[in-house]
């Protein structure tokens, strides 16, 4: 089964992407971890990347589409994958209906005034990377799981995160109808707990 997971910034995607791959064994494929692997073994297209992050400039598309074209390749996307962050836009929906047959889209659905507050009251273990919200902490400052230091990453900010869902909004949002037209789109509702989250996404997933 080929699944990609959409939703705004702060919807949950990196935890459910985590549940979702261990359920169905599928590995879990993030844009960002692709790059830095690349980057990490120097190949021609991960230093073709890395030439306009170092500038501080996004990858272009047609560079982003060939390295997830090379990575859904690989002997472990043989019976399926998850891909989490591609496609960002119409362009590399496009490009990816010509090397790949997605079979359904989960797309994680919350308002996006609550991603501000969710966001901007994100703290993050500097160890573990587990994720809190200051509504729940009760003014601690270490984290549960592994007794590190919590911060608040410095693009957890309301202008930040004001831009982020600005853009998500602009180039991804359109993605939901793209692949409604083509009936593959399952909504699932991302309020709630996040093993709440999950059982929909199943059951959306199981139909």
């Amino acid at each position: 089964m080929n699944i990609i997971l959409l939703g705004a910034p702060g919807a949950g995607k990196g935890t459910q992407a985590t549940r979702i791959s261990e359920k169905y064994h599928l590995p879990h494929i993030s844009t960002g971890d692709i790059f830095r692997d690349n980057i990490k073994r120097g190949t021609q297209i991960g230093l073709l990347a890395k030439s306009y992050t170092d500038r501080g400039q996004l990858v272009p598309d047609e560079v982003t589409c060939k390295i997830v074209e090379g990575r859904l390749q690989e002997a472990d996307c043989s019976n399926g994958y998850l891909l989490d962050g591609f496609p960002r836009n119409l362009f590399q929906a496009q490009e990816l209906d010509q090397f790949s047959k997605v079979d359904a889209v989960i797309n994680i659905d919350i308002d996006l005034s609550l991603l501000m507050d969710r966001l901007c009251g994100r703290r993050v273990c500097k160890n573990c990377g587990e994720s809190y919200h200051v509504n729940f902490l009760n003014g601690k400052t270490i984290c549960e799981k592994c007794g590190g230091e919590l911060y608040q990453r410095k693009d957890d900010n309301e202008e930040t995160v004001g831009n982020r869902l600005k853009v998500y909004n602009e180039q991804t949002a359109p993605l939901i109808r793209f692949y409604t037209e083509k009936g593959v789109l399952r909504n699932v509702d991302g309020v709630g707990a996040i093993e709440e989250v999950f059982e929909r996404i199943c059951k959306a997933l199981d139909r």
